[in-house]
């Protein structure tokens, strides 16, 4: 339960101000998919493309998360919401710095999804469906989560034994399956930003 007795404490500094500081705007960018499906090599090497032009940002990784801020949490239902929920508070932080946050997690359910998009101000959530088919992700197995799985080692596991809600109308939907080119999808990220005034230098 929140006190009665907590104000929110505001700053000289708006984020318009920050973002003419860094010479671009902020924003969420939030990689959704399957475990497997490329959501963290698609948010790092974006991070990489948006660092080379000169883009202040930040990557919070849902297996980093979950190594420190969220430690306490399983994967339950209800901790995955409550994981996301932080996250959601988290990025909301990095995008009133003026920065672009890229997140790479799971975040199976629609209306958690939503709810960290109305978390944020307008135009700050920018939703990226990283879909892969599960034969491919588990092909990839690049935790070794699915055979784990498989050996009854791992319950209330995304795409298996727990749901994965799709996004319906994602700003960004990435193909990431079998044959996916990395570098072009970064583009298509890069184009999307561009294209809709994130990254333009602003005046």
């Amino acid at each position: 339960m929140t006190s009665k007795n907590l104000f929110k404490h505001k700053s000289r500094i708006l984020l318009s101000d920050r973002e003419r500081l860094n010479l671009h705007k902020s924003a969420c960018l939030w990689f959704t998919g399957l475990s497997g499906s490329g959501k963290s090599t698609l948010a790092v090497e974006t991070e990489y493309k948006l660092y080379k032009l000169g883009i202040h940002t930040f990557i919070l990784d849902g297996d980093n998360i979950r190594l420190g801020l969220n430690q306490d949490l399983g994967f339950s239902d209800e901790d995955r919401k409550e994981n996301i929920r932080r996250i959601g508070e988290v990025a909301k932080l990095f995008v009133d710095a003026g920065l672009i946050v890229l997140t790479a997690f799971i975040s199976p359910f629609k209306d958690d999804r939503n709810l960290i998009r109305k978390l944020l101000p307008k135009n700050k959530f920018i939703e990226i469906f990283v879909e892969c088919d599960l034969e491919t992700c588990e092909k990839r197995d690049p935790k070794g989560l699915y055979k784990k799985v498989r050996m009854g080692q791992i319950k209330n596991f995304t795409g298996i034994s727990s749901a994965y809600e799709k996004p319906e109308d994602p700003e960004i939907h990435i193909n990431n399956g079998k044959g996916a080119n990395l570098n072009k999808n970064v583009e298509i990220i890069l184009e999307y930003l561009k294209n809709n005034n994130y990254i333009n230098i602003l005046n």
